[in-house]
Order: C-alpha cells, then structure tokens, then sequence
C-alpha cells in the first residue's frame, strides 16, 4: 500500500514538474504540415492539402486578431484542421501575423477592406475556385459578415461564425455594462471612436491578462483542474498544449481593436444591421449567402443571445443558429467540439459545397 501511494506521489510530483518547468517538451500543437501560399504586409495565408479531396469548395479560417494559430491544430486527436482535411476539405488558414507598435494604426478597414480581399483572392487563384466558404471564430467572423456585405457575396458561398459576438449589449452582465458605460461616454460626449489608434495599442502579454480577466473562473478551474488531474500525464500534456496558446496571444493592432470595441461593445450597432468600417456604414442585410451560426452554450465572452443577435440582422434566406457545448476557446478545440461542433459544421459545410 504504502510502495503503491509513492509510486502515485512520484507520478504526480513528474507530471507537475514537466508542466512547470519542461512544458515545450509535452506540446505537440501545430505540428499538422502546410505551404504558404501568399504573404502580404504582416499577414499570410496557410494552405492544408487533404489526401483525398472531396469538395471543390475550399474552407478558409478567418481567425480572430490577437490570437496564434495553435488553436485550430492543438493535438492530433483535436486538430481542428485536421478533422476538416479527412472529411475532404481543402482548408486554408489565414494567419493575421505578429503585429508591432508600428502596425498599431492599423484599422479594421486596414484587415477588411484591405487584407482580407487579397488573402481571399489568393485562395481562390490557388485553389482554382471561384467561390469560398468562410470559417470565422470570434473577431474572425465578425470581420467575414463584413466584408461579406461590403462584396454582397461576391466569391463568397456560404459563412460559418463562431462564438462571434454581435448584440453586445445582450451579453449578460458584460453587456449591460458596456450599456451603462456608452450612456455615460454620451452623456459626457465622449467619442472613443476618436481616440488615437495608438494610444489603444495592447501587447501580447496584456491580452493574456485580459483574456483571463474576463472570464476568470474558468482561468482559476482550469489550474484546480491540473492539480485534481496531475497524475493522469494525458490530462497534463492537453492543459499544456492549451497554455501554449492562451499564454501566446499576439498585440492588437490599436486601430482594429478600438473599432472593433466601439462598433459590438459600446455602440452595439450590429445589433441593429450596422457596422463602421472606416467612413462607410456597412449593412450586414446585404449578407445574402448561405450562414451558420455557432454559439457556445458556456461562452462568457459571447453568450448565446449575443451570437444569436446575427440571425436577426442578415438578409440570408437559408440561415442556421445551433449552440454546442464549451466556452470560448472549447467551441474551437474542446474536448467535446469534434463529436458536436466540428461534424455540425462538416455536415452543414458538405450539403452546401461543391463537390470535386
């Protein structure tokens, strides 16, 4: 009894000592191989060839700013763009890159009006398609319905958003927050769309801290939860290659992140079809395609009735909300997404792709 308690002390005391001080050698994330096929400015696009292509349509990730890319590829068995190329999808992956102070004025028009068009003109020459569809988590498919609009779909098939806030306003206690702080900025006439760009410039290391704060019962489950489960080496090496990514996060060019705020947070006009990008006001009734929307049943960053606010405000005709399991994070690579969020959305993907 008394050999076999050491022997689970020894374990446990070895799996703990690795995470803390030999973490690199348990991650396995963003290992799956690709090519880059186009780079421009700070940005560039992956492309992951699947052995056996099924579809003509390519996928194309639209991930959120800030974040890296280690959480669409986190382990083998929960490999996002793994699980998409077996089923027969060519996925390409739009990497936003490694922003600096010198990016700092960069403005969500600089990634939608800008970036984005050339990165999806690149796929579509790359993969012979005329057509794409587009997978935006968070920011990410904020910024898709947009540029969706402004093109009225042109070249666009079909969108799939995830966790993407849009009535902002509606998002539990944040929400009304955020409400009772833009009364206040209009009382005082206050217009934070006015602040310079690089004044609202945030390091990596800052949005680590602001992630964590916002939803931070889950930052202190997940560490509760490495303790409980530090002797099963499986559970230590996952929570690693979780860290690997939240500990990672990139800056937020000041421009993007300020328009972003004021347009979801503080003026909540998605919520009524609007969205300022640069001095136009796009309409996202002009959104036309083919839309899934995906909300995260335990999401505190986009609960349910805010990514729900989307399907109020498009003008597609064949429009799907469905809430999976997960938070913010889990919806893109939690343990339960393959079996739930990712067939969804392969299922969803191939009624509405065409075939090879």
């Amino acid at each position: 009894m008394a050999s076999s308690t050491l022997n689970q002390l020894t374990v446990l005391s070895r799996n703990l000592k690795d995470r803390v001080l030999a973490s690199s050698s348990m991650v396995v994330a963003g290992q799956t191989p690709f090519d880059t096929v186009f780079t421009h400015d700070v940005c560039s696009v992956r492309y992951y060839a699947p052995a056996n292509a099924k579809y003509k349509t390519p996928l194309v990730i639209v991930s959120p700013l800030a974040v890296n890319m280690l959480v669409y590829d986190l382990q083998p068995e929960r490999s996002f763009i793994k699980y998409m190329m077996e089923q027969g999808f060519p996925v390409y992956l739009i990497d936003w890159g490694k922003p600096t102070r010198k990016h700092a004025g960069y403005t969500l028009e600089t990634y939608i009006k800008d970036f984005l068009p050339k990165c999806l003109d690149a796929v579509r020459a790359h993969s012979k398609s005329d057509e794409v569809s587009l997978h935006g988590w968070s920011m990410g498919g904020g910024m898709s319905v947009v540029h969706a609009a402004i093109v009225e779909c042109k070249g666009i098939r079909n969108i799939i958003t995830l966790g993407t806030p849009i009535d902002g306003h509606a998002n539990g206690a944040a929400g009304k927050n955020y409400k009772r702080l833009s009364g206040w900025l209009k009382k005082a006439r206050i217009n934070l769309r006015k602040v310079p760009a690089k004044l609202m410039y945030t390091p990596g290391w800052m949005n680590v801290i602001g992630f964590k704060l916002l939803d931070p019962v889950s930052a202190i489950k997940g560490y509760s939860e490495l303790i409980k489960n530090a002797h099963d080496r499986d559970y230590v090496a996952q929570h690693a290659n979780q860290a690997a990514f939240i500990e990672n996060l990139e800056a937020y060019p000041g421009g993007a992140i300020r328009d972003w705020f004021c347009s979801i947070w503080m003026e909540n006009e998605t919520a009524h079809g609007r969205f300022t990008v640069g001095h136009e006001q796009v309409l996202l009734s002009h959104v036309k395609c083919p839309v899934l929307c995906i909300a995260g049943k335990s999401d505190a960053l986009s609960n349910v009735p805010c990514s729900k606010g989307l399907m109020n405000v498009i003008g597609s005709a064949d429009k799907e909300f469905f809430v999976g399991p997960g938070g913010h994070i889990g919806i893109v690579s939690g343990k339960e997404a393959p079996g739930t969020l990712w067939l969804k959305t392969s299922s969803w993907l191939a009624a509405h792709s065409i075939a090879a």
